[in-house]
């Protein structure tokens, strides 16, 4: 009992981090947008995150980073790039806690392409969550305030292309290294990038370099923390946790930029976390009865 509540501890802890480099890659981003170009930072972020897996590839040999699947991983790092590029934007248009609760949107997206790449049924409750969660994504953004950016509907748009690469991950992807997920990403977002990137180049100083450093690290940092967090707790366990990001981006938001969230971060917030805990709870439920069967 002792040994359980220890990895429970030890679980939470990792996706505790994986959230505090998730908000710190966010923070990053929307400093260095402000300086550099768009097309540069995301150049960047991919150079240093493949970069910094090189040694991990030397250290694990071929066998690491071989694959028979590189054509899946073009179309992953070509969705990754759209994605990353797009979130970089928004982060840089919109206040970081709006970011936060946009990006909860994408286990909504993820189960409207479920049916149509996975086959998988949605039942009648889902597709009610799933409007109620995309209600609150309409409170959020708040097109009728005067001040609405409409750039920030890119958050949206970025959420759509991380939640396809979650369904091809799921479908194609089960027997890849996570060292090959990881690298062929990076490389591919590197490729596509590098030409967009020339055209607008700004020469970093050594303060953005070194950030830019830090944002490719944490790039892989995320993904990392929360493979070490699912294999001491189940996905859904987690799920709950994950809403204590929205705390890490109002207290960054206010300290970093002075960002005080509006009343339509508080009305259609609580819709998308109601939905997306939903939404995880029912096809947790639905996942543990095939296994029954």
């Amino acid at each position: 009992m002792i040994k359980v509540q220890k990895a429970s501890y030890i679980g939470i802890l990792w996706f505790l981090l994986s959230l505090i480099c998730s908000n710190t890659n966010d923070i990053a981003a929307k400093l260095l947008v402000g300086a550099l170009p768009v097309w540069e930072v995301a150049y960047l972020r991919f150079f240093f995150g493949a970069l910094s897996l090189l040694p991990f590839l030397l250290l694990n040999g071929r066998a690491s980073f071989a694959t028979p699947r590189i054509g899946i991983h073009i179309i992953r790092g070509s969705l990754l790039f759209a994605a990353i590029t797009m979130w970089t934007y928004g982060v840089s248009v919109a206040p970081l806690i709006s970011v936060t609760t946009l990006s909860f949107t994408v286990p909504i997206f993820t189960l409207l392409l479920a049916p149509i790449f996975l086959k998988e049924k949605v039942g009648r409750a889902l597709w009610c969550a799933t409007i109620a969660g995309f209600a609150g994504a309409l409170l959020v953004l708040n097109p009728a305030a005067f001040d609405f950016n409409p750039y920030s509907f890119i958050l949206l748009m970025a959420s759509f292309m991380f939640a396809s690469l979650d369904v091809i991950n799921k479908k194609y992807v089960l027997k890849e290294t996570m060292l090959s997920m990881l690298f062929y990403s990076a490389l591919v977002t590197t490729i596509l990038a590098a030409p967009l990137a020339a055209t607008v180049w700004v020469t970093p100083d050594a303060a953005q370099l070194a950030v830019l450093v830090l944002l490719g690290i944490g790039s892989n940092g995320i993904l990392y923390c929360l493979l070490q967090a699912f294999t001491l707790m189940s996905a859904s366990s987690l799920a709950p946790v994950r809403y204590l990001e929205l705390l890490f981006s109002a207290l960054t938001g206010y300290f970093f930029f002075h960002e005080i969230p509006s009343w339509s971060v508080y009305t259609g917030g609580p819709l998308i976390v109601a939905s997306t805990l939903f939404i995880t709870y029912t096809q947790t439920q639905q996942a543990k009865r095939k296994q029954r069967t």
